[in-house]
């Protein structure tokens, strides 16, 4: 059951964080590692004033990019939808996060600037 969003408006936003994995569907496409921008917005369960300034208490957003890189770069996947919805799982099962939004954008083709997905995924209570 999906918990209740805490009533904290709080965001942190992290943009077009460059990142490679093997990714595609021709086995050509994903023979060598392609560049993505994944872009993350994520809602904490503490608001900002509770905080105390002290960031054990805080989200390090340093950890979630470093997380991110290193999680991105070990995947093998054929869709940037399976991308999306593994990364924005582990993100929620790695850090104390109520909700996040994922865009990961690829750059297939010269005729267009990227290809994009979006995808937003909320913490669950066992």
């Amino acid at each position: 059951m999906p918990t209740e969003l805490h009533p904290s408006c709080d965001r942190i936003h992290i943009e077009q964080l460059e990142v490679s994995t093997h990714i595609g569907v021709p086995e050509e496409e994903r023979r060598a590692p392609q560049r993505l921008t994944a872009s993350i917005s994520f809602w904490p369960y503490q608001e900002a004033g509770d905080l105390a300034d002290k960031i054990e208490n805080a989200i390090n957003y340093s950890d979630v990019v470093e997380e991110t890189q290193n999680f991105v770069r070990d995947q093998s996947v054929n869709l940037i939808e399976t991308l999306a919805d593994r990364l924005a799982m582990h993100l929620l099962k790695n850090f104390r996060m109520q909700r996040v939004t994922i865009e990961l954008r690829k750059f297939p083709f010269k005729e267009a600037k990227y290809v994009s997905m979006s995808i937003t995924r909320t913490a669950c209570v066992e």
